[in-house]
Parts: structure tokens; sequence; C-alpha cells
């Protein structure tokens, strides 16, 4: 039951304004599945839901400048394997150290990043060689944890590109489900995913999702974020304060 409550709101967060791991993170843990399978997890049960909405954005899919697509889907893809690789190889006390700092960071960006993209976007720009480069990069983290990289991906290229960032959605969505996608296959190569558990969140984000995306016509985004930043940063607190 927790589980399913948790996976219909992570769904339903992702459909309005995003943050769903930030709820389907500390849902596995709760229940007892170790820190790394319940990333590992969380992000299996977080997939179809990303599937789903790049289908739905596939007619609004262009390129940003002059980085093609298929070039940011390429390093997409080689940074979510490295990213999975070393979440993999992250022994587990270590990675439970890392948790509230990612927390914190995913809850910073979240909260401030569009914000900072926009500035950025006034005062910089850059070619295509660095931003590769920064896809690479964000691509690893994604990965690896994941939490805001879109907004993380979305602030990048609008210094690349003077395109609204509603433009940059849909592209934003392909990208961090090819990452999250080949971070999945190497998640269940390695039997991290705990498969009861992950069924149980999947099955309700799809339902939060598809019940989330009629909602959100009727509300307002800046109150959903608001609500979704609150929350997160409740939870970064709390694991900072069970921290040993």
């Amino acid at each position: 039951m927790l589980l399913a409550g948790a996976g219909f709101l992570a769904g339903a967060m992702n459909a309005l304004a995003g943050g769903g791991s930030f709820v389907t993170l500390p849902a596995l843990m709760l229940v007892g599945v170790p820190s790394v399978s319940a990333n590992a997890s969380s992000t299996v049960a977080l997939l179809p839901g990303s599937l789903a909405s790049t289908w739905a954005y596939r007619a609004d899919l262009t390129a940003m400048g002059g980085v093609s697509l298929r070039a940011l889907m390429g390093v997409s893809l080689a940074g979510g394997f490295v990213g999975a690789l070393l979440l993999l190889l992250t022994p587990l006390s270590v990675f439970n150290a890392f948790i509230p700092w990612l927390l914190l960071l995913a809850t910073l960006v979240f909260v401030f990043g569009p914000r900072a993209g926009q500035v950025l976007r006034r005062t910089r720009r850059i070619g295509a060689g660095p931003v590769l480069m920064a896809q690479f990069l964000l691509a690893v983290y994604g990965g690896y944890f994941g939490g805001a990289v879109g907004i993380m991906m979305m602030a990048v290229w609008s210094l690349l590109s003077p395109a609204e960032l509603t433009t940059l959605n849909p592209a934003k969505t392909l990208l961090v489900a090819a990452t999250n996608a080949v971070a999945v296959v190497c998640f269940i190569a390695a039997g991290k995913v705990w498969w009861p558990q992950t069924l149980a969140l999947l099955f309700a984000a799809m339902w939060g999702g598809y019940l989330g995306a009629r909602a959100a016509r009727y509300w307002a985004p800046r109150r959903l974020r608001m609500g979704v930043s609150i929350l997160s940063a409740l939870i970064t607190l709390a694991y900072f304060l069970r921290a040993p």
C-alpha cells in the first residue's frame, strides 16, 4: 500500500512538475530495500512514464542550435551507461553517505534551476562542443542518481539556443528517457532490481501519471512546483537528520 501510494504520487508529480524520484527512493528504502537497489528500482519504476511522455512529444522534437538530437542521444546513452556502472561499483555504505547530499543538490536545482537557466541564457552563449561535454556529464549523473537532471539539461541547453524552455522540453524528455533506459538495462543485468516492490511502484506511477496529466490543465504550474519543492526540501532535511 505504501509503495502503491508513493508510485501514484510520483507519477502524478512527474506529469505535473517533476521530482517523482524524491518520493520513490525514500519509499523503497523505508520498506527495507538497500539504497543502491532502491535507486536502481526507482529508475526502473519511473521509466515507462518517461517513455510514454517521449512518445507523446515525438512530433515536437527539434535540434538545438548547431547540435543534433542524434549527437545528444549518443552522449546521453554513453553517459547513462557510465553513471549506472559507477552506481553499481559504489559500496553501499558510501552511497548511503552520498544520499543526503545528492538529494540536496537535486532539491536546489529543482528550486532554483529554471530561474538560473533564464539568467544564464541572457548573459552567456557557448558552442556545440562544450554542450555535448556537459550533456555527457549530466547523463553520467542521470545514470548514477538522476534527481532534477532534466532541469540541469535545459539550463545547459539554454546557453546554446535562444529557444524558449517550453520548446526544449520534448528534447529533455527524450534524452532523460534515453539516459534512464540504458541505466535500467545495466541495473537489470546486475540483478539490482527488487521486482515485487518495483512493479508496485511502476503500475501505480502509470495511473498517477495519466491522471496527473489530465489534471495539469486545471492547476497552476507555479503552485505545483512550490509543492514539490517543499516536499523535496522536507525529505532532504529528514535524510540529513537521520544520517549518522
